[in-house]
């Protein structure tokens, strides 16, 4: 494992440490999980399969991320140039 420092505002580290210290986590886990989420959401790759898994078996969607999905399509779809 890696180690880094960040400077976060006070608010936001005081929520972080309420959040770790209630989920009896280290106090980096919730910037871990964070950082995690915010690669995923913004990895194409990962959009794409999110949006392949979809199509293939659409009774597998999980219904709380069918609206990140849809955004993400709406917005993949509104950067091609159409002929």
């Amino acid at each position: 494992m890696r180690r880094t420092t960040i400077r976060v505002p006070e608010d936001v580290f005081l929520l972080a440490e309420v959040m770790a210290q209630r989920q009896k986590k280290s106090r980096s886990r919730p910037y871990a999980d964070a950082i995690n989420d915010y690669a995923k959401r913004h990895d194409p790759d990962a959009i794409t399969e999110a949006i392949n898994r979809v199509y293939d078996d659409p009774e597998s969607a999980d219904p709380e991320s069918d609206a990140f999905v849809a955004e993400a399509a709406r917005l993949t779809l509104e950067r091609i140039e159409w002929e």
